[in-house]
């Protein structure tokens, strides 16, 4: 359990980062989000068809972890919203994740440039499963493979 406590403290400089950090509050389709800017940008799509989405992405200083590796939540992060946009069916409300299984196989550093390819495994009903794989452009080595599946809520008719 220390050790546990001891890997999640933040150090001096990272709580005094933390603490700049300024969150505006959003106004919808009017301005970027805090999420747009700080976990999304940067992504470049390649190639949308049905049932798939192939982007490439340079590991931004912001989304590494204390080693300087690609943070597994930025992976997470990654994984999730790839997944999501690729079950999107305009006119439908947003899909919620229902589960998330991620395979985390290697690192990805500062500044590696990665190819993450979503594609839409099947659609029942209002339950869709994405797959995503996240792979260094470079090498083509695989950083983490993600199965997505998501729910779409569907209108009420009250």
């Amino acid at each position: 359990m220390e050790t546990a406590k001891h890997v999640l403290e933040l150090s001096e400089k990272e709580l005094e980062n933390v603490s700049r950090v300024i969150v505006n509050p959003h106004e919808c389709h009017v301005e970027s989000s805090f999420y747009e800017i700080f976990a999304i940008r940067g992504i470049r799509v390649d190639r949308v068809q049905p049932g798939l989405i192939s982007c490439t992405f340079k590991v931004p200083p912001r989304l590494t972890d204390r080693t300087g590796n690609l943070a597994v939540g930025a992976i997470a992060n990654l994984i999730d919203m790839l997944g999501s946009v690729l079950a999107y069916e305009v006119g439908k409300p947003v899909n919620v994740t229902v589960d998330l299984s991620i395979l985390y196989l290697s690192n990805a550093k500062l500044d590696d440039e990665l190819e993450l390819t979503a594609r839409l495994v099947g659609k029942i009903g209002v339950v869709s499963g994405t797959s995503i794989i996240i792979t260094k452009k470079a090498s083509g080595e695989i950083v983490a493979e993600g199965r997505n599946s998501m729910f779409t809520r569907l209108k009420s008719k009250i």
